[in-house]
């Protein structure tokens, strides 16, 4: 067996949350043999007890694994759960709205990643699968562990890796517990509007006892967060050539910065009832519910550069340029848009799971689990126009000009007072839309909503061997069903006064919106959403006289029958012992969508119902052997085929199309469409570690992988039998669509590094300090043909690191962390608050963290209080967004500002 392998003991103290503790037995007097043995209890507590268990986690496991582990009741490392893992070798997070929201694995985006709460999938109020992880309260989570090799066991596997989240075990942590911990927020950027607020708060509560002399426990948990954040934001339409001549520099096509401010409001729920009478029965219910509310107000200024010539201004005259962009210039006799604009998204998530084991005798033990997750989301994307004048060219212009500043925006010299209500009045200034007339576009809301809800059954038994290399073997089945649906409504705003243009009303009159920040000044700002709900629009559905609208709704469904096998090893191989597991599972899919083709005929959108399917089948061997080189020094290896399902957005059954009675090509028929066709991802990974415990709080690791993708999706020309649809219809029935389709694959390979140091074992004065490293580098190479291109995946940042410095004795705490991921293709919101891949900026997120715990301070009264500051993106990092090679053309340029915390923990 391995040495390094923690006891029973120590992966129950684990489990439970509690510290991890060394005893030491000391002699017995010779005049009292009857003296109960002494002991010494040494207790490591905050980051390095939280380190500590981290450490024993990845030191157990029989695959490769990174984990997180929460520093005391209710408190993991960080303020979020995405942050926390964006920590971790190979893990990087994405950023939306300030805050990590989703993580990529191992050069694999949220697409090729699964999230699992105590094992089992969750559902998600993402368009797709992925999972936001800002919607889980860090507060009433115990540890998270990324899998980065599977096993047979694992149900919700995921080629990327999958990321379970795990709450408390009541009666593991055996004590009464209670924690509370209250936070105040502010952020320094100030409240960019006047109807919005830079303070916030968080604070949770946590309960822990047992009862029935310790065979029934409980664990209940509430965390409420009010968080502001506020942005200024830089975004640009594109970068065309001017006066669209190859020979001329690129310009500004357009763009609309704007401010955000924004309040977020989440609450959590945790409820887990364990019970155990005996040694033979084993009972888990856990309930974890979430309800998240985003309210957003944006305010700016839609300026139309070249791409507005002729209709929002009367040309750019460009003074000067560098490399081929013009980085100074003017844009004569321009109009704008100015916009008060308003995104609001409610959300909730429950998760339901009641897991029952039964011990049949020393050899035999069955489980049952049972569970639900489900997620709703409903979103309010509001647009207002306002400006001098309705329709293109008419109202007062401007002489606007503009200069590049170097890094990643412009700025901007006025003559109006955009401001001023007499001036700059409701209505669209711009020919964007004819819902009811010439010019009628006011505004526009959209107005999504997303169901899904997940349920499985999972029947399992292991069978212990009292001798041999192979010491269990676990089989069983596992059965998911899943149905997903959007409803993507939207509706163009038209006013009641139309075609007039009408002053704000006093009543939803605001202090003016300063946009100095690109120096547009102060513009007029008004509370949209009041006016529109108090009925003073018109509104048009938007998918009577949109195509792509009508064919963004849908429904997809699948029935995921796995079952399973897995032996678990317990031997020797060349000499060195070696534990692990072989294992394979058979996966049987059944999907299915329900969907809308749809076609314009004489201006109006006519739609049909459609729907489509497929079954497969899909064979998934696996292997993680552990091989102990010396001692505390292990060789991983592991080896498996995996599958991540394609993503649900894309398997839609919808077909937007036109038909043309006499084709010069010969085909009636063109369109796009989803394909509820789609096969999974597959790959076969391979994966080495070297893991050195050089001590209970320090170890070096280095791990190889490769991941051979068999198929990838691509957006592909493809034939579809419209006559299936309308067999009256004269003419060739196949028809050219455009939908994602199964391609060929490639590969996608990496290295990964890690260091844990705690300094205190080189010399008693450096007692406390300590360090976290980690970094990898991966590169992938996928193609849609043998001869095309290589595309990049999303997700994808060549290279990461982090590194954390810490100290912490005597109860101070202090702490710094950055975490560094290079460019990559993300996914960010465009129009119609639709997804789309963009190219992200590298950036170097740093936090920071000091703090103290007066348990150590030896007032008694103080006994369990401590205090902690604080301060997220400390050095003000940017999110920039960039279109093509010139990272100059910036698409979007965020500044968040830093988000300072002051709190208090009391735990009795």
């Amino acid at each position: 067996m391995i040495q390094f392998k923690p006891s029973l003991l120590t992966l129950a103290l684990m489990a439970a949350g509690a510290s991890t503790q060394t005893y030491a037995a000391e002699p017995l007097s010779q005049t009292d043999q009857n003296a109960e043995e002494a002991i010494e209890v040494i207790e490591v507590t905050g980051i390095r007890r939280s380190l500590k268990e981290s450490q024993s986690l990845k030191m157990s496991s029989s695959s490769i694994v990174e984990a997180i582990s929460a520093e005391d009741i209710g408190k993991l490392p960080d303020v979020s759960i995405a942050e926390s893992l964006a920590r971790l070798p190979g893990v990087a997070a994405q950023r939306l709205d300030g805050r990590a929201n989703v993580i990529s694995i191992r050069g694999l985006g949220p697409d090729f990643t699964t999230a699992t709460l105590n094992g089992r999938e969750q559902a998600s109020v993402n368009d797709n699968r992925g999972v936001e992880f800002d919607q889980y309260p860090s507060e009433l989570l115990n540890r998270v562990v990324v899998y980065k090799t599977p096993d047979a066991s694992v149900m919700a596997q995921a080629i990327g890796g999958t990321v379970d989240m795990q709450t408390i075990s009541p009666l593991i942590h055996g004590e009464q517990t209670i924690a509370v911990s209250l936070r105040g927020e502010w952020n320094d950027l100030g409240a960019l509007n006047s109807d919005s607020t830079d303070k916030g708060y968080r604070g949770s509560i946590s309960y822990v006892d047992q009862f029935a002399d310790d065979t029934f426990g409980i664990a209940l948990g509430y965390a409420r967060m009010q968080s502001p954040n506020q942005e200024e934001r830089w975004q640009a339409w594109g970068y065309p050539e001017l006066d669209y001549n190859p020979d001329n520099p690129k310009v500004l096509g357009g763009a609309k910065p704007f401010v955000r401010s924004s309040e977020l409001e989440r609450d959590g729920v945790l409820a887990v009832f364990e019970y155990q009478p005996n040694e033979t029965f084993h009972s888990v219910l856990d309930i974890y519910y979430t309800k998240f509310n985003d309210e957003q107000r944006l305010r700016g200024i839609e300026i139309p550069g070249q791409w507005g010539a002729g209709w929002g201004n009367a040309g750019i005259t460009a003074i000067e340029n560098s490399d081929g962009l013009v980085t100074n210039g003017t844009i004569n006799d321009a109009a704008v848009i100015v916009r008060n604009d308003i995104n609001i998204r409610d959300a909730d998530s429950l998760s339901i799971g009641w897991n029952n084991q039964f011990m049949l005798n020393e050899n035999w033990s069955v489980t049952a689990d049972v569970s639900m997750s489900r997620a709703n989301r409903t979103d309010i994307g509001m647009e207002s126009y306002s400006g001098t004048g309705r329709g293109n060219g008419n109202g007062v212009t401007d002489t606007l000009g503009f200069a590049y500043n170097g890094e990643g925006s412009y700025n901007f010299a006025h003559n109006l007072d955009y401001s001023n209500p007499d001036l700059i009045k409701l209505g669209g200034p711009f020919s964007w839309g004819n819902p009811i007339g010439p010019d009628s576009q006011d505004g526009f809301i959209n107005k999504p909503e997303i169901e899904d809800e997940l349920k499985s059954l999972r029947l399992s038994a292991e069978y212990i061997f009292d001798d041999g290399f192979i010491s269990s073997i676990e089989f069983g089945v596992n059965r998911t069903d899943r149905d997903k649906s959007k409803r993507d409504n939207g509706f163009y705003l038209t006013l009641k006064q139309y075609p007039d243009m009408v002053r704000v009303p006093d009543q939803y009159l605001l202090s003016p919106t300063s946009l100095e920040f690109f120096g547009m000044g102060d513009m007029l700002s008004y509370d949209s959403l009041a006016f529109y709900n108090d009925g003073n629009y018109i509104e048009t559905n938007a998918d009577t006289v949109d195509l792509s609208r009508a064919t963004n709704s849908w429904d997809v469904s699948e029935e995921v029958t796995t079952l399973f096998v897995m032996a678990n090893l317990e031997t020797e191989l060349f000499g060195l012992p070696v534990v692990g597991n072989l294992g394979l599972q058979s996966v049987h899919t059944d999907q299915s969508s329900e969907g809308t083709v749809a076609t314009v005929d004489s201006g109006e959108v006519v739609k049909t119902p459609n729907s489509a399917g497929d079954t497969y089948t899909e064979w998934l061997p696996s292997m993680n052997l552990s091989f102990e080189v010396a001692e505390d020094q292990v060789l991983r290896v592991a080896a498996a085929r995996t599958l991540t399902r394609a993503r649900m957005d894309k398997m839609n059954a919808n077909v937007n199309f036109s038909y043309n009675a006499s084709p010069t090509d010969g085909v009636n028929w063109t369109g796009g469409a989803g394909n509820p066709y789609l096969k999974p991802w597959l790959a076969r990974q391979y994966d080495i570690s070297y893991e050195n415990y050089f001590s209970d709080q320090g170890y070096f690791a280095l791990a190889v992988f490769y991941k051979d993708l068999e198929n990838f999706v691509y957006d592909q020309h493809s034939n579809f039998n419209f006559g299936e649809i309308f067999p009256d219809q004269p003419g060739n029935p196949i028809g050219n669509v455009t939908q994602p389709q199964n391609g060929e694959g490639g590969y996608v390979q990496g290295i990964e590094a890690s260091l844990s140091i705690d300094f205190g074992m080189f010399a008693n004065a450096l007692e406390g300090f300590g360090t976290i490293l980690s970094g990898s580098y991966t590169d992938s190479e996928v193609k849609e043909t043998p001869d095309s291109e290589p595309t990049t995946l999303p997700g994808l940042s060549e290279k990461t690191f982090n590194a954390t410095v810490y100290y912490e004795t005597r109860g101070f705490e202090a702490r710094i962390s950055s975490r560094y991921r290079s460019d990559f293709l993300g996914e960010v919101t465009k129009i119609s608050l639709q997804r789309e891949n963009v190219n992200i900026k590298a950036e170097t997120v740093v936090d920071a963290q000091i703090g103290y715990d007066f348990s150590e301070s030896g007032i008694d009264a103080l006994y369990g209080l401590s205090v902690q500051l604080q301060v997220n993106n400390l050095t003000n990092e940017p999110f920039t967004s960039y279109f093509g090679d010139d990272k100059r053309e910036v698409r979007d340029f965020q500044n968040y500002g830093r988000n300072y915390m002051l709190g208090l923990n009391y735990k009795f």
